[in-house]
């Protein structure tokens, strides 16, 4: 057992420093949030206000950047675990992969190891967006930070996996990029984490504003549940319930981990 958890903690750690070694992830880790807080949220900070429908008059308790403000975490943590996916496809490229086929560890520590190396990187960057809070005008106290750290890892565990999966479905890089992007992006933007489609009283108010179809599509991601526990823990709002949107993160960590587990050592052998 004590040999599995040094492998265990070999492979994450291997992860973890090549991550802190490349600067280049380093700053589109700081840069990313930046731009999307500082430009858009601002940018886009002025339309976002109460509006009235027919009779009814729907106030909004918050900020545009306060609003996307945990949605940003959700998108730093989205393409932290994409990055560190992409370990896998080197690892096959150059040989490593069939190394680690070869050794004593069984598969599924060398499989935890790299979804841990890669919660870790993804959790870091999603930490490092909390350091903009004061420019969306937010108190976090610690409290709060302790509570979001173990949203944002959940999170990156379950992303981890999923950015596994998407990348033993792959043989090069540049078709990881675009694979990616082509997943994760769409997944994003229709997770209710940019533009509020249920702002205040619920999906009724949804339904009568935006299309039926539209909707639907927000509902069933689960990327919209976790991004709505961000922002219960940052900002007090939750369109969700709170034990709702933590199943829903504990049954895609699980779905994704099995999804990643079926291919991963497979795809290693190719």
């Amino acid at each position: 057992m004590i040999a599995i958890l040094q492998a265990i903690h070999a492979i994450w750690q291997r992860d973890v420093h090549k991550f802190l070694r490349d600067r280049a992830q380093l700053v589109g880790s700081i840069s990313r949030p930046l731009l999307w807080v500082v430009i858009m949220g601002i940018g886009l900070n002025p339309y976002f206000r109460a509006e009235t429908f027919g009779q009814v008059r729907f106030a909004v308790p918050y900020t545009y950047l306060q609003f996307i403000f945990p949605g940003v975490i959700a998108l730093n943590v989205m393409f932290g675990a994409m990055q560190a996916a992409t370990s896998v496809i080197a690892d096959r490229e150059y040989g490593f992969a069939q190394m680690l086929g070869t050794s004593p560890p069984p598969r599924w520590a060398i499989l935890l190891g790299k979804v841990l190396g890669g919660t870790t990187i993804a959790t870091f960057q999603g930490m490092i967006v909390l350091l903009l809070a004061p420019t969306v005008d937010l108190q976090i106290g610690l409290a709060q930070a302790l509570l979001g750290l173990c949203a944002i890892a959940g999170f990156a565990f379950a992303m981890s996996c999923f950015a596994i999966y998407l990348a033993t479905r792959t043989t090069s890089f540049e078709g990881f990029g675009l694979f990616s992007n082509a997943v994760i992006l769409p997944i994003y933007f229709t997770s209710n984490a940019m533009f509020p489609i249920d702002p205040a009283i619920g999906a009724a108010q949804a339904r009568a504003i935006f299309p039926e179809w539209l909707v639907l599509m927000v509902e069933m991601n689960p990327v919209t549940y976790i991004t709505d526990l961000f922002r219960g823990v940052f900002i007090g709002f939750q369109s969700y319930t709170t034990a709702g949107s933590v199943w829903v993160l504990v049954i895609s960590s699980a779905f994704f981990f099995t999804l990643a587990w079926r291919r991963f050592l497979r795809a290693q052998q190719v």
